[in-house]
């Protein structure tokens, strides 16, 4: 069925820049071919289930303003089957091809492990049937192994085998849900893989079970034969102090330690690239180069808060480099854009959730423009090519090769006896590109 709370919301069509209907996309033409595919297919917006359909409107300051016409009963099958009758509804209108969710999402609270595959299995059977009869698919799923009191000391880095063992039941449950719902992917987010304090903490031993935590999934998804693929979501801290997921090259240093480099990649959030002392684009970039790409949350926070505040999207030249980097590295696989943003607290009708989803999605489809133009007109590509061409050939690429060693570099230097002049990285130039390309 559908909800009757989006009764009055038509089903939101393209009209184009000239357009001043809230409820229209500007920009967000999903048939519009790009370098070869649709903006749909670049981009793959999904919607995020957990800040959209659950959150109330409640902030470590106040209860929720929300009171959304499908907010029932925590424990309710009843309420459980509403709300996912409200997110297809929802989907339909806006039309995004994908969806994400966490376990605890779309199901019915539970407590014991029992309780949580009795109930799991029952929502998951509900959303096999909307995906059956939507136009809309899952793009990756995950378990929320943060939330819950038993993981207030971390979920694979308990220091509770108990504990767990319970969070392995809620991957597997969860793994094998987004196998059969179809998903293109699997997150784990280390919410609380880390610690407050280091006095309490046996470092090495949370690592080690962290590490042999992650194979145990990798072995799972082989076992039960998932094609998608395994993400981290790196971030330093928030809600632990410090998170053993800080940043993609934290990340790749872990998996390489637990030789997962090829089975494991990251989902990126630019809100997390912030609060590590990042931009955006750099993280983008260190995972392409990393061969570690996977997928983004796009979102962003504020600097005057300094803390992960989730808001929808709205920087264009931030978004162009993003996606600059995406399409320079081969555009998303089975990743894509999911909106991990929530609308403010103060933006409580359901007309507020379309708003801020058309924007994002018109915000991404200028971006994707942006990107295309850059990438095509190969100015950026041309200069660094231009600026590292010394190692394409001579000592350069013996170096790199191996053929020649300290010495041979040393002895290259004095032969041509020269003092290499400084260069300019024009940086200015490049950046006045940038400006020419967003608009």
């Amino acid at each position: 069925m559908n909800h009757s709370c989006f009764d009055h919301i038509p089903k939101i069509q393209y009209e184009g820049p000239e357009s001043d209907n809230p409820l229209a996309f500007k920009y967000y033409d999903a048939s519009r071919v790009i370098m070869g595919k649709t903006i749909e297919e670049h981009l793959r917006v999904a919607v995020c289930y957990w800040h959209t359909f659950c959150w109330d409107g409640s902030d470590v300051f106040g209860a929720g303003p929300f009171n959304r016409p499908w907010h029932g009963p925590v424990n309710d099958n009843d309420a459980a089957l509403e709300k996912l009758d409200a997110a297809f509804t929802f989907f339909e209108k806006l039309g995004n091809p994908y969806f994400c969710f966490h376990d605890v999402d779309v199901m019915p609270s539970a407590e014991t492990p029992g309780e949580h595959v009795e109930k799991f299995h029952f929502i998951v059977d509900a959303v096999e049937k909307k995906i059956a009869e939507s136009a809309t698919g899952l793009l990756w799923g995950t378990a929320n192994m943060f939330s819950h009191p038993r993981y207030m000391a971390g979920a694979s880095t308990n220091p509770d085998p108990e504990v767990v063992a319970f969070a392995a039941l809620q991957v597997r449950e969860c793994l094998e849900a987004t196998h059969r719902l179809g998903g293109a992917g699997y997150v784990l987010w280390g919410g609380r893989e880390g610690y407050d304090t280091i006095l309490n903490t046996d470092l090495k031993r949370e690592i080690a079970q962290l590490g042999r935590f992650l194979t145990m999934v990798v072995e799972h998804k082989h076992r039960i034969g998932f094609k998608g693929d395994i993400w981290i979501e790196p971030k330093p801290h928030e809600p632990a102090r410090h998170q053993y997921d800080r940043d993609v090259a934290t990340v790749y240093g872990f998996l390489k330690n637990c030789g997962l480099e090829k089975e494991v990649g990251v989902n990126i959030e630019p809100n997390h690239a912030t609060l590590a002392g990042h931009n955006f684009e750099h993280e983008v970039e260190m995972a392409m180069a990393l061969d570690i790409f996977g997928s983004i949350d796009f979102n962003r926070g504020d600097p005057q808060n300094g803390w992960d505040t989730d808001q929808f999207p709205n920087d264009l030249r931030e978004n162009t480099m993003a996606l600059y980097y995406i399409l320079k590295g081969g555009g998303f696989k089975n990743g894509g854009a999911n909106f991990d943003a929530k609308v403010r607290r103060q933006s409580r009708e359901v007309e507020d959730l379309f708003y801020a989803h058309i924007g994002g999605m018109d915000l991404l489809a200028r971006a994707l423009e942006n990107a295309a133009r850059l990438l095509e007109s190969e100015k950026l590509i041309s200069f660094v090519n231009h600026r590292y061409a010394g190692w394409d050939s001579g000592i350069g690429a013996d170096m790199l090769s191996g053929r020649a060693s300290l010495e041979d570099m040393a002895a290259n230097a004095l032969d041509t006896n020269i003092s290499p002049a400084p260069r300019s990285g024009r940086q200015e130039y490049l950046e006045n590109i940038i400006t020419q390309a967003v608009r």
